[in-house]
């Protein structure tokens, strides 16, 4: 049986009840716009977490990665992301063409802290930007113009609680199940787990930029 809840929080008041009041800092920090210091942080920022949803409220959560500077300041109101070749499910493409909405969260490795962007998302094929972004002489097929509407630093907490960046403190990866492991279980295939986990292999070796 599911689990089911037993007191249930339906209102801001409920929360401020338990933990009030917000520092004025925490609302000034939130710009319309790519400032200086947002601007730095992206264009160091080698991953990604990209959210988007459907007309139904459906979320998704999407990684994306490249070398530092992937993601494109084209002005203080724009930012460019890059598609690569994935699993061509296209679940953030499918909820921007319903809702044109996105929300970003850039990560810069053995730094705590986030920049967060939120705004508006069209997916375009505009030549000269994507040849601006090819990697390996591989033009992306798409690329993510994002309309900044909110841009800001969120603070090292979660980072810092995780230890994301001390690998020497990291849960054991012993017994994890890999990637081939989980498809073989879960899908039904007539291919075997070896050639699963040939195919993955040759994806991560030889796919990162070509089909």
């Amino acid at each position: 049986m599911p689990y089911e809840p037993t007191d249930i929080i339906r209102s801001e008041d409920e929360i401020r009840a338990v933990i009030d009041g917000i520092h004025e800092a925490q609302k000034l920090k939130v710009l319309n716009h790519i400032d200086r210091n947002c601007r730095i942080w992206i264009e160091r920022s080698p991953f990604i977490v990209m959210s988007t949803h459907d007309t139904e409220v459906n979320v998704d959560a999407s990684p994306k990665g490249d070398p530092a500077g992937f993601v494109k300041v084209i002005d203080e109101k724009t930012l460019a992301i890059p598609d690569r070749p994935g699993n061509h499910r296209f679940d953030s493409f499918q909820n921007i063409l319903q809702t044109g909405r996105i929300g970003l969260v850039f990560m810069v490795p053995n730094r705590n802290e986030v920049v967060r962007v939120n705004g508006s998302a069209q997916l375009v094929r505009d030549k000269k930007l994507r040849e601006s972004m090819a990697i390996n002489g591989r033009v992306p097929e798409f690329a993510i113009v994002v309309g900044v509407e909110e841009a800001f630093y969120h603070c090292g907490k979660a980072i810092i609680r995780s230890n994301l960046w001390k690998p020497q403190e990291a849960a054991p990866t012993e017994g994890l199940p890999t990637y081939a492991e989980a498809l073989h279980d879960q899908i039904t295939s007539d291919l075997s787990f070896e050639e699963i986990d040939a195919r993955l292999a040759h994806n991560d070796k030889n796919r990162l930029y070509d089909e």
